[in-house]
């Protein structure tokens, strides 16, 4: 029999029989549901997956918050795939291998790219999202954007809220789907798995907390999937939506699973600032279609700064805006748009036109003050470009996966590509890659754990390790800085840890604990890359050198301690 005994205050032996850590109070059955497939997170990579093996048979979304609260939702530019005469795949890949700084894997930028121009066309025929075209004929080629990095115009987009529409009609076809259960509030856990003798292991599941009960599930299946998305929340500034909070990451790497490249943290240069945006992002297409940044004296920030100016790739363009913030002393600089016809803009970023009105900003007529924020996470849980990770049973897709595509640097609007890319990828292959899970599980252990009457310590916490986050291992990092990071970091970690041994788990007390382990391995990729590259900028280091020229791989075998 396979223990649900809360993971925190059990140890396996080496047969894999739990072994109490202390003594517990009597326990309640836990109720188990079993599926085929158990898929974490409700963005384009989780439905797409789930929507392509439902018909093998019964799919378990779970999703922490509402269906349509994930990363994929906020997403404004769009997805890329060649579809111009004048553009090539084979310039697809150059350009995001130029934008990787030369960690990107070549097999799977390849594939993944080969496979664009197939599953937009499926997004829009099969699924239904309406993207943009040329014109109303039905068969009308898509109207491209082109954003930071890119040579030509190859993103698909439906205005500039492409990710809302994605998850429009993928959430339409899974709730068609007889196949698929979606369980909204459920926030996971911790995985299930087991390890025996002769060193085999593996994952069959999960458990979730139902953030509305306070009751503890097991959701049990041979395969498990990794789609939470992102780790934005790790940090004080960011352009993602609270559910982004590292989970995947932290749950793949407390059951043993390798992680990599997580010091290579997206800053997206172009947040709007203003007291009441809420992070609300201005996309990287607004500067594809002719916007400029600007200081606030209006001088062109960019110019003979990079040969593509204001397209500079991000990590390029939101070092220069960092810089000279610091420099001025000015809480932001500008991007103008005030040079392009009125009414593209408005027809164009209709959405980001509204938003800025609302806060009595018009953009046709006036600047947007704009500041970077943490918006993409490039490395998370090591996978193969079949969204295999190391661990048998257990996939990883979308945000939360390393596959090698993005590098130390991602190419704007090539995050949709991968997550449908690697879900396309994951489907294929999970049947033999799963794992048949127990037939009898023991119920979930308590222990002596107590109701909370200090929350505010959550939040409290939650402030510090955002803020140090931010302060010490953001834009610009140097060794002084990151030495400082960790030793607070792992303080933080212990009265975090102590809190989570005391009293019944909350959803708060979960995202807590996650974002500072994954804080914690941030500091440890970034301590550990002795250079420059990417996304990664010391000042102790300022160049890129060949002995760093390959990716920043650990497990908590090798890392700090989950």
């Amino acid at each position: 029999m396979a223990s649900l005994a809360r993971p925190r205050r059990v140890a396996q032996n080496d047969a894999g029989a739990p072994r109490l850590l202390r003594s517990a109070t009597a326990v309640t059955p836990t109720p188990v549901h079993r599926s085929r497939y158990l898929v974490l997170g409700s963005g384009l990579a989780g439905m797409y997956f789930a929507l392509e093996v439902a018909d093998r048979g019964p799919v378990t979304i779970l999703t922490k918050a509402a269906p349509q609260m994930s990363n994929t939702r906020w997403a404004q530019g769009g997805i890329s795939a060649v579809f111009d005469d004048d553009d090539s795949l084979a310039a697809h890949v150059d350009d995001t291998l130029r934008v990787g700084a030369g960690l990107c894997r070549m097999e799977m930028v390849e594939r993944t790219v080969a496979l664009g121009p197939k599953l937009v066309r499926r997004l829009a025929s099969d699924f239904g999202v309406d993207f943009d075209r040329e014109s109303e004929a039905p068969d009308a080629s898509f109207r491209l954007g082109r954003e930071g990095g890119h040579t030509h115009r190859r993103v698909v987009h439906h205005h500039d809220t492409t990710g809302a529409e994605i998850v429009r009609a993928l959430l339409q076809a899974v709730h068609a789907h007889p196949n698929i259960t979606m369980l909204d509030h459920q926030m996971v856990v911790d995985l299930l798995s087991w390890a025996k003798v002769d060193g085999g292991r593996g994952c069959f599941g999960a458990y979730a907390l139902d953030d509305r009960t306070g009751q503890v599930c097991a959701h049990v299946a041979p395969v498990t999937v990794l789609a939470t998305g992102g780790a934005g929340k790790v940090y004080r500034y960011t352009s993602n939506p609270d559910v982004a909070t590292a989970d995947g990451v932290a749950i793949a790497y407390r059951l043993g699973a390798t992680v990599a490249n997580l010091e290579f943290m997206q800053f997206h240069p172009t947040c709007l600032y203003h007291p009441e945006a809420k992070s609300f992002l201005i996309s990287e297409a607004v500067r594809g279609e002719g916007g400029i940044l600007r200081r606030r004296d209006g001088s062109d920030l960019m110019k003979d700064r990079h040969p593509m100016g204001s397209l500079a790739p991000r990590d390029v363009v939101a070092r220069e805006i960092d810089a000279e913030l610091k420099r001025s002393g000015e809480p932001f600089v500008h991007l103008d748009v005030t040079h392009l016809q009125a009414a593209f803009v408005k027809e164009r970023f209709p959405a980001i036109y509204e938003r800025c009105m609302g806060l009595g900003i018009d953009m046709t007529t006036m600047p947007v003050p704009v500041v970077p924020a943490a918006h993409y996470m490039c490395g998370g849980v090591e996978v193969d470009p079949w969204g295999r990770t190391d661990v048998p049973g257990l996939m990883a897709i979308g945000e939360v996966a390393m596959s090698g595509m993005h590098g130390a640097c991602r190419l704007a609007s090539n995050s949709l590509l991968e997550a449908v890319a690697l879900a396309a990828s994951a489907a294929e292959v999970c049947d033999d890659f799963g794992r048949e899970p127990p037939t009898t599980l023991g119920p979930w252990n308590e222990g002596d754990a107590v109701d909370s009457d200090e929350a505010v310590m959550v939040s409290a916490n939650w402030e510090e390790v955002r803020a140090l986050m931010w302060n010490f291992v953001g834009i610009v990092r140097s060794d002084k800085r990151l030495a400082r990071a960790r030793r607070r970091i792992e303080m933080l970690r212990e009265e975090i840890d102590e809190y989570y041994w005391r009293f019944r788990v909350t959803r708060q007390a979960l995202e807590l604990r996650n974002i500072a382990l994954v804080g914690h391995l941030i500091i440890e990729c970034a301590r550990r890359r002795k250079e420059s590259r990417g996304l990664h900028y010391t000042l102790d280091y300022p160049e890129a050198t060949a002995e760093f020229s390959c990716d920043t791989v650990f497990n908590k075998r090798q890392g700090p301690d989950a």
